[in-house]
């Protein structure tokens, strides 16, 4: 650390470093610099190579585990894949539950964020840290009575039923995430609304929401990348085959005895993993940054 000294009369001053300081044009820091590059080149390797797997063995008729240049390029695994069975009913089943469950959780999440944001009370700290540990439950210690539950209710092979339970464990995080965003919002805006007449439901509809419109499409994305990749609960819940999502259908390619397509596996994972990269980004080019408040408050 460099400190700067000046003499009483106020006409010299140097700059003094600090015993022990680093840095990084000294040897010492070059060294922590190869170091920190080389962790982060090891780090990225080990993304890509699964990545670069992927690519590859979905244009290689003889794909396998090995990362390998195909001998030559073809189009077979993806249409093997492109079927209704295969790829285009599941998807859709995704997209109904993924989509329905963010949509519920958002609303839901908004409605439980605002008097958490809005009003100081006793109960909002141990509230927070409720619904927080909810967020820390293994879902598969709450499958057991959560199967009976359905069962009871009729509510097994019922997608809304899916729905609405994926909604349910995805509220914690969500309320905590959009009670965040909504903190952000100066609450003089209600206030000035408030003055006019506007009741607290039409000021949260028309003042707060537009504002935080960035922040519900982080907890949208959120919630539907969590039950986009969701295996477990759609595979317990629902039993018809027209019924499950593509997490589920993904078993299709698994065969009997340690058998794995495994072209036709990296085909429909690429897929699969389309519609997720085209939310994002309608999202974040739709709704913008962080610029929502942009001239709604005078400093």
């Amino acid at each position: 650390m460099a400190l700067t000294v000046s003499s009483p009369d106020a006409t010299t001053t140097r700059s003094v470093t600090a015993p022990g300081a680093l840095h990084m044009t000294s040897p010492r820091g070059r060294t922590m610099r190869w170091v920190a590059n080389v962790v982060l080149l090891v780090i990225a390797i080990c993304f890509a190579v699964p990545l670069l797997w992927l690519v590859l063995a979905s244009v290689d008729p003889d794909a396998s585990l090995s990362v390998k240049i195909p001998s030559h390029l073809t189009l077979d695994n993806f249409t093997k894949v492109l079927t209704p069975e295969l790829s285009f009913i599941p998807l859709a089943n995704s997209l109904l539950i993924s989509g329905g469950c963010a949509l519920v959780t958002v609303v839901v999440a908004i409605l439980a964020a605002y008097p958490l944001s809005r009003y100081k009370m006793r109960v909002n700290k141990p509230f927070l840290y409720g619904i927080l540990f909810g967020t820390g439950l293994p879902i598969t210690a709450m499958m057991v009575p959560v199967y009976s539950l359905f069962v009871s209710l009729n509510l097994i092979d019922n997608v809304w039923g899916c729905i609405f339970f994926l909604a349910a464990t995805s509220l914690p995080m969500a309320i905590w995430m959009a009670k965040n965003f909504m903190d952000s919002v100066p609450i003089s805006l209600e206030e000035a609304a408030w003055t006019d007449g506007a009741s607290m439901l039409t000021t949260l509809m028309r003042i707060v929401v537009p504002l935080m419109r960035p922040g519900i499409a982080v907890v949208f994305i959120f919630v539907f990348i969590q039950a986009w990749g969701n295996f477990f609960v759609p595979f317990v819940l629902l039993l018809s085959p027209e019924k499950v999502p593509a997490a589920v259908s993904i078993f299709n390619f698994f065969g009997q005895y340690g058998a794995v397509a495994y072209g036709q596996l990296a085909a429909f994972s690429i897929i699969y993993s389309v519609p997720v990269i085209a939310l994002y980004v309608l999202v974040s080019r739709g709704l913008g940054g962080g610029n929502a408040l942009a001239g709604g408050i005078k400093g």
